[in-house]
Order: structure tokens, then sequence, then C-alpha cells
């Protein structure tokens, strides 16, 4: 389950003068479905936490359900990996490049379609300065833990990067919204002012995401440089505790550049399956090579690979 826009895991689609990426976690196949609620009357903003709509009611006590079957199932795992998860140099190499050089969605008339595409590699020059917005609907109490874990987070993407990675009260260029089904519905203004890349159908994507869609990012580099500048990400408040914090693990790493889902990506949070909820130790390298001074974004598939193989050998101490 890629935790970024409809399961678009990764950025990808372009503009006339960018390059757009998305990425999505998405609901996996044997998940029940539900139908899409009625839309309601805007919720006015207010200083104390808003109760409950009957929208939002509904969508807390599925997602609920959905995180209690994935448990059920021995999904969501939480350790990193173990001796059932083996993986060599070769298959770090690999499935960096499929994570990393490839699209989950490609843009087509428009919009974004699910299917693998290759791409360049992707990641942040600058800074990355990340924003939290919370919506109303979202009591003070869970608004301090979602900081403390993001801003924990972050700093562990900073040490495994060597990038600037932190929380920032301002000049945010990587905005993360925590918002309820009716608060999501009226973000398209603000979307629109913090990705000028998107289209109307980009915001319609967001603001009717489906229920089967848990949580999504888009990534923005200017022209085909693949250095990115600006990201949004959107996580659904109705959350449990688990699976919120598996969107932030995954939309943020996805965010940096990491764009893909790959069903050989084990263990991974950039497989579609949830078997694994947060960062794992082979996500923790690809992190690393991401960043490595070797490799630079707008590289493509045939240039990257031998710098990719020889990273992936020194990492795991030469083993194949």
């Amino acid at each position: 389950m890629s935790r970024s826009l409809p399961s678009r895991s990764g950025p990808l689609g372009l503009a006339a003068s960018a390059l757009l990426a998305l990425a999505a976690c998405v609901e996996p196949a044997a998940m029940p479905r539900s139908p899409s609620p009625a839309a309601r009357p805007p919720v006015a903003p207010s200083a104390a936490p808003l109760p409950d709509t009957a929208k939002s009611a509904a969508a807390r006590a599925y997602f609920a359900q959905v995180q209690a079957a994935l448990l059920s199932q021995g999904l969501m795992r939480t350790d990193g990996g173990g001796p059932d998860t083996p993986f060599d140099s070769r298959i770090l190499a690999e499935n960096f490049l499929r994570v990393a050089l490839f699209d989950e969605y490609s843009r087509t008339g428009g919009a974004f379609v699910r299917g693998e595409t290759a791409s360049i590699l992707r990641r942040w020059d600058v800074p990355v300065r990340v924003g939290l917005r919370f919506g109303a609907s979202v009591p003070e109490e869970r608004r301090a833990a979602d900081r403390a874990r993001i801003g924990s987070y972050l700093a562990r993407l900073a040490k495994l990067t060597g990038h600037s990675i932190a929380l920032a009260d301002s000049n945010v260029n990587f905005t993360i919204h925590i918002v309820s089904e009716d608060e999501r519905e009226l973000l398209g203004p603000q979307l629109a002012a913090e990705m000028p890349g998107l289209s109307a159908r980009d915001i319609a994507d967001v603001t009717g995401m489906p229920r089967t869609t848990y949580c999504l990012v888009y990534a923005l580099s200017p022209g085909n440089t693949g250095a990115y500048n600006r990201a949004v990400a959107v996580v659904r408040a109705e959350h449990p505790d688990l699976l919120r914090q598996s969107c932030f693990h995954e939309e943020i790493a996805q965010g940096l550049g990491l764009a893909n889902d790959s069903p050989l990506a084990r263990p991974s949070i950039f497989n579609d399956d949830e078997e694994f909820a947060l960062l794992t130790r082979q996500d923790e390298l690809m992190l690393r090579m991401l960043y490595d001074p070797a490799l630079r974004p707008g590289m493509r598939l045939a240039e990257a690979r031998p710098i990719v193989e020889s990273l992936a050998r020194r990492l795991m101490g030469g083993e194949t």
C-alpha cells in the first residue's frame, strides 16, 4: 500500500514546465470496499476539536476495520524485516532501480493512470522543510503525538540521507495535510496555492479521494531536472494509529524520491501488499543510495545501474 495519492506511489506525470510525481497508498484488492459517501456541507473551522460528522464517523469505523483485518492477517509489520525476509546486494540494487527509476502512475489526458513507466532519478537538492497542517477536527493530543512521531522520523531520514530534512513553521516546501473527510473535500484552493503544477483533475483526485486510497503525495520538480523543490501529502485524520503512521512513513519517503511500488520489494513499505507498515532495513539502505553523491537527479536507468550496483555491494559488505 503506497501511502501517497490514490496509491500513486511516486512522482510522475509532467506539466509543461515541471515534472509532477504522484504516489499513493491504496487498499489491497482483498479488502472490502464500500460506496463513496454523499457530499456534506462545508465544516466551519473551530478553535476546539470538531465532533465527528456522520461521514467522518463512518470513515473512522471503516478504517478501524481495515487496520484490524490487516493485523489479523499478520500484515502491517513493524519489525523492519528479519530472517524470513533475506536480501543481498543484487536484490537491493534491483529493488532500488525499480522503486527509484520507475513510476506507478503516468499522466494520460491530464489524469494520472495506474501503470508502471520508466522515469528518471528524483530527489531533493534543497533542504526539505516539512509543515504539518491539521484540520480543525484533529484533537490537540493527536496533533502533539503526530508532531513528535513525524519529527523523530524526519530526523531519522536526515541521518540516513545526509540531507537536511526537518519540521518547519515557515518557508515550508513539503506540506502534509492531516484532515477529515469533510476537510479534505475543501482542500482545493490550498492545494492549488501550494502546488501550482497541479491540474484541476489532480486536485479533484484529492478532494474526491475514494476510501480505497488511504493517503497520497505529489512531488514537483522544475522542468525535467528530477530535482524536487515542492511536495504536498494528504493523510486521512480518521485513520487509526498504525495505519496513520504507516501513511506518514511511506508518503514522506516517496516524496523524497522513492516514488514507485514493486511487488518484488521485500522487506519494504514500497510494496502494495501491506506486509510492512513502517520503514524497513532495506528501505533505509535505498534512501542512503538515493542521496549518495555518486547519483544525481535526472539520471536514467542505464546510467544509474552500474553506480547503484556498486553502492549496493558496498552497503551490503560485498554480499551478492
